[in-house]
């Protein structure tokens, strides 16, 4: 009888055993699924606020024009103020005007990551 009893409940059992990784695996996708559509949203806002220039400090009035090392911590930084350029010691503690310029200094903007990217791209295709 006790054999008969065990038969009965074994293929009872591995069928449950089958069924509860269908079960697990709906939660997984549906959390899979909505972090895909959260990066998504996020991507498609960042491109929205580049395009329609909402990202504050892109057109703003003081602009890095050329950064020089000159040790570990310090560096010269040439900075456009509202049209006039100065010329800045920058260190880890402090940052002090060096010079005003008197006649601004014109400065290719090709320099730039974005520019040298598109340069990279270009040499590839």
């Amino acid at each position: 009888m006790t054999g008969t009893l065990f038969a009965a409940l074994a293929p009872a059992s591995t069928a449950a055993e089958t069924q509860a990784p269908a079960s697990n695996l709906a939660p997984l996708a549906s959390m899979l699924g909505g972090l895909i559509l959260v990066l998504l949203l996020i991507f498609i806002l960042a491109y929205l606020l580049r395009r329609l220039n909402l990202v504050p400090g892109s057109g703003s009035l003081m602009k890095t024009l050329a950064v020089t090392p000159l040790g570990q911590k310090e560096k010269l930084v040439l900075v456009d103020v509202g049209g006039e350029q100065y010329l800045l010691g920058v260190t880890p503690s402090s940052v002090n005007l060096i010079e005003k310029l008197a006649s601004p200094l014109d400065i290719p903007q090709n320099n730039t990551f974005a520019a040298r990217l598109k340069q990279a791209k270009a040499k590839q295709a």
